[in-house]
């Protein structure tokens, strides 16, 4: 899944098809705001990122070896994105996207401390 493009997969999650182009600058947009969003949690590249096409792949944003990272990451883009690209009509579907959105922030965030941490240990040896 880390070598699927991020664009595609994030369509293709809202019900579009690949080919159907007509919303892509709006989900590219969505999307960068979202991955922007992640980079300033400390989740991503720390020179910044961002999209333009279907070119871009979800190994392109983290590292291969983090595949269970990448599916929380790409559920979380997915949810973020849907609500501002597409709300559902439903309150009760709306606060359970937005309660996913949060546990998956936390967890997110929770891994990028892991790391920061044990960095952290190997330069005080």
């Amino acid at each position: 899944m880390n070598d699927k493009s991020i664009l595609t997969t994030i369509k293709k999650l809202l019900g579009l098809t690949e080919e159907y182009t007509a919303f892509d600058t709006d989900i590219i947009v969505h999307i960068n705001t979202v991955l922007t969003n992640l980079i300033q949690m400390g989740v991503g590249p720390v020179n910044g990122f961002m999209i333009e096409d279907n070119t871009k792949k979800w190994s392109d944003f983290v590292p291969s070896d983090k595949l269970l990272f990448v599916q929380q990451l790409i559920s979380y883009v997915y949810i973020k994105v849907r609500l501002l690209f597409d709300p559902p009509a439903n309150t009760n579907l709306i606060d359970s996207l937005k309660a996913n959105a949060l546990e998956l922030e936390f967890r997110l965030y929770s891994e990028h401390l892991k790391e920061v941490i044990a960095a952290e240990e190997i330069i005080k040896e």
